[in-house]
């Protein structure tokens, strides 16, 4: 009787061995094939560095009239921890002919008031700031492109600069990008910012965010204009007036709700036929987007599902997915070497190596330290939950909050429609 129990046992832990070999092999490929495509990203198009100080026919008095004029848009809605510190790096900008105009989307904060006292500064002596106050939000729209809509409606410039109010500028930004969108002949030009990240959260969930963007939408394919591909950053969105106005701008009824602002414009700009840009721009703009864990929880959450170029189809397979890449490796290891188990031990200390080496790079990038490689499986576990919640209120058409707002998700078509429901101040998702 034991005999014939230890004959049928046998097959059944060598089916154990090939399964647990299989997805060590399929686990390690896919991390080492991320780490690949890190580093090629890096050299598909150079990235912009700043400018080198302007020269005598660029002097302010000089080139005012012969550069072309840019509007800077900045949507703030309850900005107050921030806006300051934005305004001030854009009214620092070494481009002699500009606007900043900052949209003020009813905020409930101190950023009127802060507003206030920017415009009395010295750095607004110019005249290079103007405030616009949005009091209500019109049905069918969501509040950020509705911001952005109403700066660019009052904006005279031939190319605009749509930026978040969570950003600082180096003094040479604009006039960098734009020489580098010129050269390149970009109809839309938007870089990667550095983001700062000295909160605990923010070092353990970005690297995460970084991943999964960069595995949904491959630089290569977002600007190669053969591909319909799209994505746009809009903490630094730069494009020309022209094409801004011929893909009817936020007003088109495409754009005038979405939730995932910057990559629908990047979209109706290839569909226009326009040349798209999106390159690293870490010397130019830094980004302080969270500062809680309840924030990243909200504001990656409120466009995560929206943001997904394969819709309800392509969630489960990444809800399932993360973990099995992302934190199984390490479970296994740790319940393989405490078990004695070498097979299973092996079958996640492969997978967990081949991770090290793609976090440090990707660390190095993000400028985390090396430490926070290890907290991959937490980072990991806290986006399996965004994207879960995310995926269930796409599903069942549940509200999103959005800035003290509510939106009702329709799942068929994830276009939005604007409830007008307040949230708690304390519970609301950060503007991204």
């Amino acid at each position: 009787m034991s005999s014939s129990r230890s004959l049928r046992s046998k097959p059944s832990r060598r089916v154990v061995r090939f399964a647990l070999a299989g997805y060590a092999l399929g686990v390690t490929a896919f991390h080492l094939a991320m780490l690949a495509r890190l580093r090629r990203d890096a050299n598909i198009l150079p990235p912009v560095t700043l400018a080198p100080p302007l020269s005598e026919q660029e002097n302010p008095s000089v080139a005012t009239a012969t550069l072309p004029r840019v509007s800077v848009i900045v949507p703030a809605r309850d900005e107050g921890r921030s806006i300051r510190a934005c305004v001030e790096s854009l009214l620092a900008q070494d481009y002699p002919n500009v606007e900043v105009i900052v949209v003020d989307d009813a905020s409930t904060d101190a950023t009127p008031a802060i507003l206030e006292d920017v415009l009395a500064s010295p750095l607004a002596c110019t005249g290079r700031l103007r405030v616009v106050r949005v009091e209500a939000l019109p049905e069918g729209w969501a509040g950020k492109p509705h911001a952005l809509h109403t700066g660019a409606s009052q904006a005279t410039g031939k190319w605009l600069l749509f930026t978040d109010a969570d950003t600082s500028h180096a003094p040479a930004a604009l006039r960098s990008a734009l020489r580098r969108a010129q050269h390149d002949h970009a109809d839309l030009f938007s870089i990667i910012t550095a983001q700062d990240t000295p909160d605990f959260w923010g070092r353990v969930i970005i690297p995460i965010a970084a991943m999964g963007i960069s595995m949904l939408y491959p630089p290569s394919r977002v600007n190669d204009p053969k591909s319909e591909m799209a994505l746009a950053n809009g903490q630094f969105l730069l494009i020309k007036r022209e094409m801004y106005e011929r893909v009817g701008g936020y007003a088109n009824p495409r754009l005038r709700a979405t939730l995932v602002d910057d990559r629908d414009l990047a979209y109706e700009v290839k569909r226009a036929g326009g040349r798209l840009e999106l390159v690293d721009g870490r010397e130019l703009t830094r980004t302080r987007m969270y500062q809680s864990l309840r924030e990243h929880w909200n504001g990656w959450g409120k466009n995560a599902y929206l943001g997904s170029p394969g819709g309800a189809l392509l969630f489960p397979i990444m809800l399932a997915g993360l973990p099995l890449v992302s934190v199984l490796p390490f479970a296994l290891a740790l319940l393989g070497i405490a078990r004695q188990r070498m097979g299973m031990a092996l079958a996640g200390i492969v997978p967990v190596a081949a991770i090290v080496a793609y976090r440090s790079a990707l660390n190095r990038s993000l400028a985390i330290p090396w430490r926070y490689v290890w907290t991959h499986p937490l980072g990991a576990s806290v986006f399996t939950g965004i994207l879960a919640r995310s995926y269930w209120r796409g599903l069942h058409g549940r509200t999103v909050p959005w800035r003290g707002r509510s939106y009702a998700l329709d799942k068929n078509d994830q276009s939005l429609s604007h409830r007008g429901s307040s949230l708690r101040t304390g519970s609301r998702a950060r503007d991204r």
